[in-house]
């Protein structure tokens, strides 16, 4: 079953909210019509290409979009469903947070199909949620809540870049030293490169809240615009931080 090697996860949801973990033969024996499916999937797995193209039905174009070796942050609604493709920060053991993770979505009224490369710590907050029996009610609810959990994640890393300039700049007044102007460097590079991704996906997340599909309520569209102003914020805090360690490095 080419399901097996390529499923990370999914889930049956029915119309109370009640979540059910699936394995991949329950996913290929969901019967259509009882209630909705979330599948998440791994891309580096090539049983992923194939499930996609023989078994998911979904448009050719949907699949091309969801496989693409590079991406960018995208919102395309087509078909009956939306295309949605979303960067957040990297927090996996080791790595710099600004080698953003991505996740492609397809979300139509029947089910969300994601993929990832690598893990990414708001799909596990979302599982972990899940868990706790805090589930979402449809596709659109789970595609707002994952946005919303991507754009979260990256408060604490913004806050910790913003502390560690604080910090050099009181350093710097105190005694100047190579080891502060290197690290000023690395942090100004860091914002950039986030500031970069972070850009573009703000320009998708205010596409998504007023693309002209049915999947949207009135109540995500207004959640997705509250994403989206905080996601405005982030930005200009690291405009900010980048500003002030230039300043900091002249010194």
């Amino acid at each position: 079953m080419a399901l097996e090697k390529a499923l990370i996860c999914a889930y049956a949801f029915d119309d109370s909210g009640a979540a059910a973990p699936l394995d991949a033969r329950g996913v290929e024996s969901r019967s259509p019509g009882a209630g909705w499916l979330w599948i998440h999937l791994d891309r580096t797995q090539d049983e992923t290409e194939t499930w996609l193209r023989e078994s998911a039905n979904l448009p050719p174009l949907v699949i091309e979009a969801l496989l693409e070796e590079e991406t960018r942050p995208r919102c395309v609604a087509m078909a009956d469903g939306l295309l949605v493709i979303l960067r957040g920060v990297n927090l996996n053991p080791g790595a710099e947070p600004d080698d953003m993770v991505s996740v492609r979505l397809w979300v139509d009224q029947a089910r969300v199909i994601s993929l990832r490369r690598r893990k990414l710590m708001a799909i596990q907050d979302m599982r972990e949620s899940i868990a706790q029996g805090d589930s979402p009610r449809s596709p659109a609810d789970l595609l707002v809540e994952i946005t919303g959990l991507m754009i979260d994640r990256m408060n604490p890393v913004i806050e910790n870049l913003n502390e560690e300039v604080d910090d050099i700049e009181e350093r710097v007044l105190e005694a100047p030293s190579q080891d502060l102007r290197s690290r000023l460097s690395h942090m100004r590079r860091q914002a950039i490169s986030l500031r970069r991704y972070l850009a573009p996906q703000r320009e998708t997340l205010a596409r998504l809240h007023t693309e002209r599909t049915s999947l949207l309520s009135d109540a995500h569209r207004n959640r997705l615009r509250e994403i989206t102003d905080r996601l405005t914020r982030y930005i200009e805090e690291l405009d900010s931080a980048r500003d002030r360690a230039a300043v900091t490095q002249e010194e």
